[in-house]
């Protein structure tokens, strides 16, 4: 009887153990805390530490790993795929391939160091919104979530300018300065970086039209007056838009256009 007993009691705090080990550690309170989602997930790249040096992200950096394998995202300036897989804690990079927009300087600069810190076996440590990649060398990347920003209501600040299939940083000084708000009731209002616009748009499918755009006639340092002409041109008339989640990006016909990214959540 007495075996019988104990085989019992092992038992059951075996069944105890394994429900603790599910879901997470439970929070005193009688319920059991959800393990944190790694998967499927849109991470923003808010930096990145190698060698003792800390590197901030551009805007629009992110890295989406699959829930069935396979890791997706932006180094900064081009996008990637890869193969990836998770086990536990650990996610294993391999095989990265990238597109090959031309970039500014310091955003290649930031693409190759974090390129370099985004291969190999990474551990991962999620706390609340926060997603923290660390190598075996001990370099890290600090990520952050967001989620998905719509089109209309959201406020978009302008990263930088397109032609083409390259892509340039805004002119000195006019960085963070250009700014543009679709209203759900089809107007478009913000700041060219120099002179604040209102006016018109008209949404259909994967395009954007822009229509009785309105400027104030303030003058300002040429770069930012450089910033204010380019924009206007291209938001004037038919464009072609893209939202990738955070990042919208609108072209004009002639290949001229603009990347701007949502303003973050409580920013």
């Amino acid at each position: 009887m007495r075996n019988r007993r104990t085989a019992v009691g092992v038992l059951a705090l075996l069944a105890l153990a394994a429900c603790g080990n599910e879901t997470g550690a439970g929070d005193g309170s009688g319920s059991v805390r959800t393990a944190p989602r790694l998967t499927g997930v849109h991470w923003n790249v808010d930096s990145v530490t190698a060698g003792g040096r800390t590197t901030e992200a551009p805007d629009g950096a992110h890295v989406v790993i699959g829930p069935e394998g396979g890791a997706t995202g932006n180094f900064g300036c081009n996008r990637f795929s890869a193969e990836a897989g998770t086990d536990g804690d650990t996610i294993t990079v391999r095989r990265a391939t990238t597109t090959e927009m031309g970039c500014e300087k310091g955003v290649q600069q930031f693409e190759t160091t974090l390129s370099r810190a985004f291969s190999g076996e990474l551990t991962a440590a999620v706390t609340g919104r926060t997603l923290t990649l660390t190598t075996r060398t001990g370099d890290t990347i600090r990520l952050t979530s967001e989620p998905p920003a719509p089109l209309t209501g959201t406020t978009w600040t302008v990263t930088s300018l397109v032609s083409g299939s390259t892509a340039s940083s805004l002119p000195a000084g006019t960085e963070k300065r250009a700014r543009l708000t679709f209203g759900r009731d089809g107007s478009v209002r913000g700041t060219l970086g120099c002179n604040t616009f209102r006016g018109n748009v008209t949404v259909t499918g994967s395009t954007v039209t822009f229509r009785r755009t309105t400027t104030t006639r303030m003058m300002c340092p040429a770069p930012r007056m450089e910033l204010e002409r380019v924009l206007l041109a291209v938001l004037d008339g038919r464009t072609t838009y893209r939202i990738d989640h955070r990042t919208l990006s609108l072209t004009a016909a002639n290949g001229e256009g603009l990347a701007a990214t949502a303003q973050a959540s409580g920013g």
